[in-house]
């Protein structure tokens, strides 16, 4: 058995870097094929930059649901919205070693659409508890028409996005020196690989879960979020030793809001309903917010994001992490349902 484990815990090392190998191909494709198309900059970044940062967890989704495992896929989507306003940041901020740059419009509408996200993805859960309950208490069964609530809110998002750009003059695509043939195939390939990798990984930590006993909701929120977030960490780095503080923050919230509108209604979409525990899904929500009201008073502050506030959203994270580890193995109790 323990070898059986060993082996499981390499295939999820492989598939992390697998996930991230790809991940880079397909945002390098995704961003140099845009610009060669002239694609406008909401289209850019509302959708192409959105959806190659986040196809992971949008395909650990998939995978989980067409598995019978949504819990493990929408647990690796809140996990990975967790990671991301909380690791992301405090990598960022860490690793260059200096002040990472926010602005006005980063905390005044790209956070609080986020926030808003965050609260009618939740209300949609109570909407299924209220409407259609489950046969578990603090259950409810969220079917395609509620799933299409939080989809409606993004592309009230890209709406909001167009009108902010309407007056911006694009280029007219055509980019020089940019092989088109070869970035398609390179955007391919991206896409098959985390697929393959996502597939494995989303096995491979279930059967860890079936071991241990835990349940695939905390596993999510867990293993497969970090795995799934390496991507957007690397990518939100590289921009802030660039010196592009904004684009680095941006990264993170334009992720969680596409991962939170999109990807999680994309499974209850394929699958047709998915029953969510209430009970659960309440204490995670909460911590999401509270990490991201975290966030948001960080960057306020001064507007930039210094190494002291880096290393402190760092330690709440640790400290999420610590709680969910204690609250599995029953060393602590009383916030998180059992079974």
């Amino acid at each position: 058995m323990a070898a059986n484990l060993l082996v499981e815990a390499a295939i999820i090392a492989a598939a992390t870097a697998a996930i991230w190998k790809g991940s880079e191909w397909l945002e390098m494709a995704s961003e140099r094929l845009a610009a060669h198309y002239g694609l406008p900059d909401v289209v850019q970044g509302a959708i192409i930059v959105a959806i190659g940062s986040s196809f992971p967890e949008l395909a650990t989704v998939v995978v989980a649901a067409l598995d019978g495992s949504m819990p493990l896929g929408v647990g690796a989507i809140v996990g990975s919205a967790i990671f991301n306003v909380l690791v992301i940041p405090a990598a960022a901020g860490i690793l260059t070693g200096g002040d990472v740059d926010s602005n006005r419009r980063l905390v005044y509408k790209e956070a609080q659409f986020y926030m808003l996200a965050v609260s009618v993805l939740l209300i949609t859960f109570a909407l299924a508890v209220i409407y259609y309950p489950g046969e578990a208490a603090l259950s409810g069964v969220v079917t395609r028409p509620l799933a299409v609530i939080p989809l409606a809110l993004y592309g009230l998002y890209v709406f909001i996005q167009y009108q902010d750009t309407a007056d911006h003059q694009h280029d007219t695509g055509g980019e020089d020196g940019v092989a088109v043939r070869r970035q398609w195939l390179f955007l391919l390939a991206g896409l098959a690989v985390i697929l393959v990798a996502v597939e494995n990984l989303v096995h491979s930590v279930g059967v860890i879960g079936q071991a241990a006993g835990a349940d695939e909701f905390l596993l999510g929120v867990t293993i497969l979020a970090a795995a799934t977030s390496l991507p957007d960490t690397l990518v939100s780095v590289r921009a802030a030793r660039d010196n592009r503080g904004v684009t680095s923050l941006a990264n993170v919230l334009g992720s969680n809001t596409f991962d939170l509108l999109v990807a999680i209604p994309a499974g209850v979409l394929l699958v047709g309903a998915w029953t969510v525990d209430f009970a659960m899904a309440v204490p995670m929500f909460g911590v999401l917010t509270a990490a991201t009201v975290l966030l948001f008073t960080t960057l306020r502050t001064d507007l930039a994001l210094s190494t002291v506030e880096s290393y402190a959203l760092l330690g709440t994270y640790l400290a999420f992490v610590a709680w969910v580890v204690a609250e599995t193995v029953g060393a602590i109790g009383g916030v998180l349902p059992s079974g």
